[in-house]
């Protein structure tokens, strides 16, 4: 049994190898073809188990054509990028290990990893040193766990105990959000009960930032949430002038920097987050612009009690302190998705992410410039990694993107902005060269005077 396991998993090595092997020239998008053969996945549940060599096989002969590349460096979607090297190694061990890492008691080896990439994040992104950081799924389940804490922190302030009474009866919470909020902020509201009554959005200007002179009132309980890189835009909201106001209501201020938190780790585009440091959570992720393996984010508190006693999961047969990570996000049976942060840190240094990010922004501007002349209208100004693009109208608009998807090349998404279809174009792979930018802005220049 123990040589069928060790070929299997070699057979398994060689097939992710062989994929890997295969990203720089392989289809961004997979074929027609490639999608209609999934029907081969279509079978009943078998009676008896199958062999696990063949079920390998199926999933990689069929299922690998119909993968898309976002390993690969033309993939411009969804701001994820491809996994580096050394995270993805330490994935592959840290699955050998299958351990949960709900708490030292459980994995002594993953608690102690993962209090270091906690520490080495807050360094890297110059945030309160002694905040609390939770390794969650996503931003959406790493806000859900932040905007919990801050309803807790607001409740009590009241006189309400939520642990005893919950929810009925309970004072009112307000919460503030930018017009451009992100879905996966209204979507952790949402769970946590918060009504469209109760959530107020406030204006933004041209650029997707919320406007200082335009924000609805605040007082001690409300709960302002702001963005560090406007999905659209990636503009961040000016902290510098919003945060202190929401500190003299005595609001609480969560930033989702799901990507953009990350232009703290560059002296050169950290001035965009000025005054950031003063809010009362941030969530981040690892699997955008880190090249973490993907499910991997962070919560992050500046008030560790506060998210412990929100999270809390204590129980007779495992109890931790509150610097176990089963009480510091929503799930006890969890792996330990700090290590591929801490070895993407590790791997890269602080130069190289900052290097990273500054890359990544320079495409960005390249990739701009060169659509401009190409004559394709840019709406943004291009501050971080992300362009929104759009042609003549919006049939052509739709018909470029449908194209580029359908020619394999290259990925990027559809998008809206101010009421009309776009496209978003996100650079954020470790692959992605300038060669690569070069290669898009020809395609699409070619695209579009095809349809003169």
């Amino acid at each position: 049994m123990k040589d069928q396991e060790r070929l299997l998993l070699a057979d398994a090595d060689r097939r992710a190898a062989a994929y890997l092997g295969s990203v720089e020239t392989r289809r961004v998008f997979p074929t027609p073809e490639a999608l209609a053969a999934l029907v081969a996945f279509d079978e009943p549940l078998p009676e008896n188990g199958l062999d696990a060599g063949a079920t390998l096989s199926l999933l990689d002969e069929v299922g690998s054509p119909a993968a898309v590349t976002t390993n690969g460096p033309r993939y411009y979607g969804f701001v994820v990028g491809a996994c580096l090297p050394g995270a993805a190694a330490a994935e592959r061990l840290m699955l050998a290990w299958d351990q949960g890492a709900p708490l030292a008691m459980a994995s002594p080896v993953s608690a102690k990893v993962e209090e270091v990439a906690g520490e080495w994040l807050l360094d890297i992104l110059d945030l309160p040193r002694d905040s609390a950081v939770g390794f969650g799924t996503s931003a959406t389940a790493c806000g859900l766990s932040c905007l919990a804490a801050a309803r807790q922190v607001l409740l009590r302030r009241t006189g309400w105990d939520l642990d005893t009474h919950g929810l009925n009866g309970a004072p009112n919470i307000r919460v503030v959000v930018s017009d451009k909020i992100h879905i996966v902020v209204l979507k952790a509201l949402r769970i946590l009960g918060f009504g469209t009554a109760q959530i107020e959005k406030a204006p933004t200007d041209a650029n997707g930032r919320i406007d200082p002179n335009r924000l609805p009132p605040l007082d001690d309980r409300t709960i302002l949430c702001l963005q560090a890189g406007e999905v659209n835009t990636g503009e961040f909201d000016p902290f510098v002038d919003l945060i202190p106001l929401a500190k003299a209501a005595g609001a609480w201020v969560h930033v989702d920097g799901a990507f953009g938190l990350w232009a703290r780790a560059s002296t050169n585009l950290r001035h965009w987050t000025a005054g950031i440091e003063g809010a009362d959570s941030w969530t981040t992720d690892g699997h955008k612009w880190l090249n973490t393996p993907y499910d991997c984010a962070m919560a992050i508190c500046r008030d560790p009690d506060a998210l412990a006693e929100a999270m809390n999961s204590d129980a007779v047969y495992a109890a931790g302190s509150k610097k176990a990570q089963k009480n510091l996000t929503l799930e006890f049976s969890r792996r330990p998705r700090g290590i591929p942060v801490w070895a993407a840190l590790r791997t890269l240094g602080r130069r190289g992410v900052a290097a990273l990010i500054e890359r990544h922004c320079a495409q960005a501007s390249r990739l701009a410039d060169g659509l401009r002349a190409a004559n394709f209208e840019v709406l943004n100004r291009v501050v971080l990694n992300q362009v929104i693009v759009r042609g003549r109208d919006d049939e052509e608009t739709t018909e470029i993107r449908l194209a580029v998807e359908r020619s394999g090349e290259a990925w990027f998404g559809p998008s809206v902005w101010g009421g009309r279809p776009a496209f978003r174009l996100s650079v954020s792979s470790w692959r992605t060269e300038d060669a690569d930018i070069d290669r898009l802005i020809g395609q699409l220049t070619k695209l579009r005077a095809e349809r003169k």
